[in-house]
């Protein structure tokens, strides 16, 4: 598991609740979810458009209907398709609203070996996948009891959440043991970690490949695998995205955001921001009023 101070810094889920569901748009919302993890699981549904994401090193096209389980520690990222919205609903909940603590069987046999990773979850689940009906349906039942948002509800939530991590397992979209399989994507969590801490500050391809020891033609590969974009273009998505809270959320010189978001040239970043996003820093700050 990765340093605790890399750790996306969004608290999801308290000893109380141990949940939070947000209703994410792309790109109207923000204009993209950047790659992050977190420590508990995370179930999303696709109600509109299409979407690109990218989780633990896998490149998915998702649309409406489609499900995507998440287990702890994955790094993931979600992208709006090009002339395409996406509107998902996102349940970001912890492993102890499955009892993983317990010392009961079913706890130390089937919850624990996902919390951990040493069972293999199919990360999405489509209206062509078996069993959908039944597990579209638990699915449904969990997002109506995270938006009653109550302690009685939360019991309901519970046997839903155990019910449709029971039918996954039941048609094969968890497999209880590790599949030999591609693990760049752990490789370039220490240069993702980094450069999520550190966008603000002038990085270089070479810097980050000689933070993993890799070559710089070997990174770039294994970045872009991962990742979906080159390491720059990544950093490029960190800044615009820090650029566009900053925008939302202050009353900040568009020339004060531009540096502290790691642009040293104010044209440059409207540049890059125009397009990013599709309008200018000035228009964006004026939508979002």
């Amino acid at each position: 598991m990765p340093p605790k101070d890399t750790e996306e810094k969004r608290q999801h889920s308290t000893p109380y609740i141990p949940y939070s569901y947000y209703e994410c748009r792309l790109p109207e919302s923000f204009m993209n979810v950047p790659m992050h993890w977190h420590t508990e699981f995370e179930l999303n549904y696709i109600a509109e458009g299409k979407g690109e994401f990218l989780c633990g090193g896998q490149k998915i096209n998702a649309s409406e209907g489609d499900l995507l389980l998440l287990p702890p520690n994955m790094l993931h990222s979600a992208y709006p398709q090009k002339k395409h919205k996406l509107l998902y609903h996102a349940l970001v909940f912890h492993p102890n609203l499955l009892s993983s603590s317990s010392s009961d069987r079913s706890a130390v046999e089937c919850i624990r070996p996902i919390v951990s990773g040493t069972a293999q979850i199919h990360v999405q689940i489509t209206p062509a996948s078996p069993n959908y009906n039944c597990i579209k349906a638990a699915a449904d039942q969990i997002f109506a009891c995270v938006r009653a948002d109550s302690a009685r509800m939360d019991l309901l939530l519970k046997s839903e959440l155990l019910k449709l991590f029971w039918l996954l397992e039941d048609s094969g979209n968890i497999i209880f043991h590790r599949e030999s399989g591609n693990n760049r994507h752990e490789l370039i969590r220490p240069a993702l970690e980094y450069m999520a801490q550190n966008f603000r500050e002038e990085l270089t391809v070479e810097q980050l490949a000689g933070l993993l020891h890799l070559s710089k033609s070997y990174f770039m590969k294994c970045f872009k695998e991962t990742a979906g974009v080159g390491a720059m273009e990544h950093l490029t998505q960190l800044r615009i995205s820090a650029a566009c809270d900053a925008l939302t959320s202050t009353q900040y010189k568009i020339s004060d955001i531009s540096y502290q978001c790691g642009y040293s040239n104010l044209s440059n970043f409207n540049r890059q921001f125009l397009k990013k996003v599709g309008c200018s820093p000035k228009e964006y700050r004026k939508r979002s009023q």
